[in-house]
């Protein structure tokens, strides 16, 4: 069940709105974290460790959607920040285990109340934001299930 496209436009595109929103979205972060020196993907670090700390690399990845050629080096930058301690596994030296640092316990509130009162320039209530996000994870979820291969050139299923 494909659906027609009469015409590609762009702004008729779900990619480019989810695009445009990404970009918009990492230079509010990069604003809102700037007083803390956090990147955004540094900050979703934070946030999954807020939430379970300690966690291995391999489980921290698959909870922010990181490859770990991509966190590793984040990492080592957070411990040089003093964000977070990375200790090898003493039972499997392969593995190495992130915990939260006391800075980042102790800036954990501060963190929160700037993000969130960044929000509140978004000018949602928590109903929008929660429908905008719902849909994003929405469309997210059908394009992870989506197979590319299914589709021959001429845009019909295969």
């Amino acid at each position: 069940m494909a659906t027609p496209t009469k015409n590609i436009l762009l702004d008729d595109q779900l990619c480019f709105a989810l695009y445009t929103a990404n970009k918009r979205f990492n230079h509010f972060y990069a604003e809102a974290l700037a007083p803390f020196k956090l990147t955004y993907p540094q900050y979703i670090t934070l946030l999954a460790l807020w939430e379970n700390s300690p966690m291995t690399v391999r489980e921290l990845g698959s909870h922010v959607n990181l490859d770990s050629g991509t966190l590793t080096p984040l990492l080592k930058r957070m411990q040089t920040q003093g964000w977070v301690e990375r200790n090898r596994d003493e039972t499997d030296e392969r593995q190495v285990n992130i915990s939260l640092s006391q800075k980042a316990i102790d800036a954990k509130t501060d963190i929160f109340n700037h993000v969130n009162s960044c929000m509140e320039l978004l000018g949602m209530d928590q109903k929008t934001y929660d429908n905008a996000r719902d849909t994003v994870n929405f469309a997210s979820e059908r394009i992870k299930n989506a197979d590319p291969k299914k589709i021959d050139y001429t845009g019909t299923e295969v």
